[in-house]
């Protein structure tokens, strides 16, 4: 009888081990990674924060410093969330990380969830008017059957 031995990643055998919830800023973004957060809580899993920072191509943004923005974006998430921690600490004991990813939304959170080795992909849903027609990351992510993927409104 031969033994057989995996040595490969499983995704969810045993529960979530990462969580991935993309934030933006946006009201829906935040209320996916607060429920994110209990997920991870609950299973006891990790939760991945990731922001995809924007590629603007050179001489579309005028001069406009664009990068900067974006960085700052990030950096506010990341003392906002880290504020909310602290709110938490020691009510709820969930153990995260912050992520920034460049690209599109769509790619910037697959790349994410590839290299994190993602068990779920947390997202809030689109509020913008036209990803209702043409689709929204959320529906994208949906439809690339690689995760579990809860959307948030």
């Amino acid at each position: 009888m031969t033994e057989h031995v995996n040595t490969g990643f499983e995704r969810g055998t045993d529960g979530p081990k990462v969580i991935l919830a993309g934030v933006d800023g946006s009201e829906s973004s935040l209320r996916a990674a607060a429920y994110a957060a209990g997920l991870a809580r609950r299973q006891n899993a990790l939760l991945a924060l990731v922001y995809v920072q924007p590629v603007v191509p050179a001489g579309a943004a005028l001069g406009a410093p664009v990068a900067d923005t974006t960085g700052e974006i990030a950096e506010g998430l990341v003392a906002e969330i880290r504020a909310s921690a602290e709110r938490l600490k020691g009510i709820y004991a969930v153990r995260w990380e912050f992520h920034t990813f460049r690209g599109d939304p769509y790619a910037g959170l697959v790349s994410a969830a590839q290299e994190l080795m993602a068990d779920a992909v947390v997202v809030g849903a689109s509020e913008q008017a036209g990803h209702r027609v043409v689709g929204s990351v959320a529906i994208r992510l949906v439809k690339a059957g690689r995760w579990p993927v809860t959307v948030v409104p």
